[in-house]
């Protein structure tokens, strides 16, 4: 075999002289390729729009979907033409000679038209369609296929764990030679909530092993990742962070380069932009990366209120049964919790204010935000107790210890160090230049904050894009307000997000100040 692959695709570059460009253009996560419509290659083996091909260059291969142009600016006819995903894929320099061919069609194409018939698929049936997204030969077309034929109450608990099972076992899987290995995880829909920014020191500090990584924000005003890259570096090599994590016993990483669960990725691709967030897929997407990354033991936050992903306790305790099957399934250990979701976690929405909140926490500042305090060491306590040697209902107590002795806040700048340090003042945070205040219309109570409308309104200003953009926001549900009295604060870097912010929130600015007796308070399950 390695005698005549290099006969074959000199071959192919004999048939295919095409000179690779690169072509700048941002496709999400998807190998777009562009032939010119008068390429002699194009013609010859009648190539269609989003049709697949298979590139392939100096012994790399990748898989694309096709666009056809007509413009020679953007590739001539002796070019071909790469998005910035594809081209990064690829991994060979501009001009360089590549071959092209038509990709053989999904083997798992018939599995995927059973799903669609509403059929329910066997083990291997999601092995094969999985592994095959995860090689990118799935279409955008076919890819949404999936998502939807998966969508809300087409999938039964045990789909849900082939589907789990599947995504988890593509891809690279870790093995940290210890147990157990713990982590946290929030299904998220509630803005500031950067609990695991604090939950990791602590847990850390006490000795437990918890390689954090986490995602960039998609469509909220900050992730994990977004805030402690304003701290340190997240963009790291894999092995430098297995590095970090023996030394320090833990992380705060961006999650983009681990190729954990790849397949969840492409997925994401599709489900955000149709707002697809089913439970079957939002346990697959959670659980199979936690698997891969070599967690023994899981932490899972499902806040829950008005404007969040789970609206009523019934939901989130559906939700939680179907969370503690799949894990068991997979031989994870799971403790699931269900929080207070009806307002924001902490003062600041967006990168730079969020992480101004955590340190203020870490430092044990006065002006730190105690909901965020208390709910992390909640959640600190609940992972403590995955230590066999800590009994139930002392981890909070040790937690909080760990906090107010310094010893997480030393373990936080370790970490900070060790993934590269930024400089960074909480009492001075580097905020966006250009601001205004949200003001009560009326006396009353604060009854309501609108999580959506807020994180909205801070996206607008330009978070996370802009680190240092934002909502700083001022009350809490229960709070007396005042006439005139200011509610929140918005940050821009540009005036026409500060523009865009303005007229959002001129619109509805989020807060309802009404009574007393019309708040509606959560009975959740910590």
């Amino acid at each position: 075999m390695k005698k005549t692959r290099p006969v074959v695709e000199a071959l192919d570059d004999t048939l295919s002289p095409l000179k690779l460009k690169r072509v700048g253009i941002d496709t999400y996560r998807e190998n777009v390729a562009y032939l010119h419509r008068e390429c002699d290659l194009y013609r010859a083996e009648g190539f269609q729009a989003l049709s697949k091909v298979e590139i392939r260059a100096n012994g790399q291969r990748i898989l694309a979907s096709l666009n056809v142009v007509d413009d020679a600016a953007i590739v001539d006819c002796d070019q071909l033409g790469l998005s910035e995903d594809a081209y990064a894929s690829l991994g060979v320099e501009e001009d360089h000679p590549v071959s092209v061919s038509q990709a053989e069609p999904p083997t798992s194409i018939p599995a995927l038209h059973r799903k669609i018939a509403g059929e329910r698929l066997s083990r291997d049936d999601f092995r094969d369609i999985i592994r095959d997204i995860a090689e990118l030969r799935y279409s955008k077309i076919e890819l949404t296929a999936f998502v939807v034929a998966c969508d809300r109450g087409e999938l039964d608990r045990e789909e849900v764990f082939y589907l789990s099972d599947a995504m988890g076992r593509v891809g690279r899987r870790l093995d940290w030679h210890e147990h157990p290995v713990v982590d946290k995880h929030c299904i998220g829909g509630i803005p500031g909530n950067r609990t695991s920014m604090l939950v990791v020191p602590i847990v850390a500090a006490h000795g437990l092993l918890c390689p954090k990584t986490s995602s960039r924000a998609i469509t909220s005003p900050s992730g994990t990742a977004d805030t402690m890259e304003v701290l340190a570096n997240v963009d790291l090599p894999f092995d430098d962070l297995g590095d970090i994590v023996r030394t320090h016993r833990g992380c705060l990483a961006w999650g983009g380069t681990s190729q954990l669960s790849p397949a969840d990725d492409v997925l994401i691709s599709v489900e955000r932009p149709l707002s697809i967030d089913s439970p079957g897929q939002m346990v697959a997407s959670i659980l199979s990366k936690k698997s891969a990354a070599g967690s023994s033991h899981l932490l899972l936050d499902i806040p829950v209120g008005p404007n969040a992903k789970v609206r009523s306790m019934p939901e989130a305790r559906q939700l939680r049964k179907l969370f503690e099957f799949v894990a068991k399934c997979m031989g994870l250990t799971l403790d699931v919790v269900i929080t207070d979701g009806s307002q924001p976690v902490g003062r600041g929405i967006g990168p730079v204010l969020e992480a101004r909140d955590v340190m203020r926490v870490l430092t044990n500042h006065p002006e730190a935000p105690m909901d965020l305090r208390q709910k992390s060491l909640r959640l600190a306590g609940r992972m403590l107790e995955f230590d066999p040697d800590v009994r139930g209902g002392d981890g909070f107590g040790i937690a909080r210890d760990i906090l107010d002795s310094g010893r997480a806040l030393e373990k936080m700048q370790a970490i900070i160090r060790a993934q590269g340090e930024k400089p960074f003042d909480p009492d001075a945070p580097p905020l966006a230049s250009k601001s205004f205040e949200v003001v009560a219309a009326a006396e009353g109570v604060v009854t309501a904050i609108d999580n959506l409308k807020l994180a909205r309104i801070a996206r607008l200003a330009g978070a996370p894009k802009a680190a240092g953009a934002g909502v700083d926001v001022f009350v809490r549900i229960g709070d007396d307000v005042h006439a005139g009295q200011p509610l929140y604060r918005v940050y821009a870097a540009f005036r026409n997000e500060l523009a865009f912010a303005h007229r959002s929130s001129e619109r509805d600015n989020g807060i309802t100040i009404g009574r007393q007796d019309e708040i509606t308070r959560l009975n959740v399950e910590f």
